[in-house]
């Protein structure tokens, strides 16, 4: 019946009623407030990355309680930067033959051996190296994947001297000083056959310079041809300012460029302490340098648009000083 209050349903309850009441101004307020940043892929339970980052923990602890790495390549990432490896059966064979300073041999497991092998095993033994044998993905791991054909070499780290050093040498032998300073050469094979040249004419040591220079790498140590075991070589933080200390201890500097003054057998090396300057091929000598000779000369040659070896011309003025101080 129309308006009939007794049917079920007819009447609102109390307090049901919808529309704007009095606070509602806040009810949404939580819903829209925001959760914060998105976390990390690693941080979230379900993702891959979070799989991932407990695999490489529970690793990571397995291999705490079972100690440190073995192996060559574990080795050699202990050994530092200072430390190099001479890597292939030519390249180890020159550098035991050329008496390198050597830590340790690393020989793979199954190698073929041949004539180089057999004579690296001999030199190596009559020096009582340590041999370290190791497997051929380990040998990668400790070249940096070169090509070693089975066979390494770890050198240590070349001790520099001071150049006071070489005038010690010098002093202990009852000779006049000669020292030979390398400026902006680079390449280490040049010092390497600098050093050579060196050790053949007398010098008593080399200085190079700390930075922008070549330093006694293994390529340095193979070709100076065993020099490198007899000459010292001295490092200067800073060239031009060495090269004037050893102007007051008495040393005599001439530097060797293409645009020199005078010619190098114009310039009298005969018993004063001598301090012979190299400079860079390309750049030859630098002008701080350049000043703190004594005299600047230079290597007559047949072409004016060519330009000597820094090595060679080392060799070339080094011989010169031998020469005049033999007939002296």
């Amino acid at each position: 019946m129309a308006g009939n209050s007794e049917r079920r349903g007819a009447t609102r309850k109390p307090g049901t009623k919808k529309g704007a009441q009095v606070g509602t101004g806040g009810h949404s307020r939580k819903a829209l407030r925001g959760k914060g940043p998105t976390p990390k892929a690693e941080d979230r339970v379900y993702h891959p990355a979070h799989q991932r980052k407990l695999a490489a923990e529970r690793r990571a602890a397995r291999q705490e309680q079972r100690g440190p790495a073995r192996g060559p390549a574990a080795k050699a990432r202990r050994r530092g930067d200072a430390t190099e490896v001479v890597a292939g059966r030519n390249a180890v064979l020159e550098a035991l033959r050329a008496d390198m300073p050597v830590t340790c041999v690393y020989i793979a497991s199954r190698l073929d051996p041949d004539d180089r092998t057999e004579e690296i095993l001999k030199l190596a033994s009559a020096r009582s190296l340590k041999f370290v044998e190791g497997s051929k993905l380990e040998l990668d791991r400790l070249t940096d994947h070169a090509v070693h054909q089975g066979i390494a070499i770890q050198v240590p780290p070349y001790q520099y001297a001071d150049a006071d050093d070489l005038l010690d040498a010098a002093a202990s032998a009852g000779e006049p000083p000669l020292v030979v300073a390398l400026d902006g050469v680079t390449d280490p094979r040049n010092l390497g056959a600098v050093l050579r040249s060196a050790g053949a004419f007398g010098a008593h040591g080399v200085l190079v310079p700390e930075r922008r220079a070549a330093g006694m790498t293994a390529s340095a140590w193979k070709v100076s041809a065993g020099a490198a075991a007899r000459v010292p070589v001295a490092r200067a933080t800073n060239l031009a300012r060495e090269l004037e200390a050893l102007k007051k201890a008495g040393c005599f500097v001439v530097g060797l460029d293409a645009d020199g003054d005078t010619e190098v057998g114009d310039v009298p090396f005969t018993a004063d302490p001598l301090v012979l300057v190299v400079g860079s091929e390309g750049k030859g000598l630098s002008r701080l340098v350049r000043e703190a000779c004594d005299a600047v000369a230079s290597i007559p040659i047949a072409a004016t648009t060519e330009s000597l070896n820094a090595a060679v011309a080392g060799g070339i003025a080094l011989y010169e000083v031998a020469r005049q101080r033999r007939q002296a």
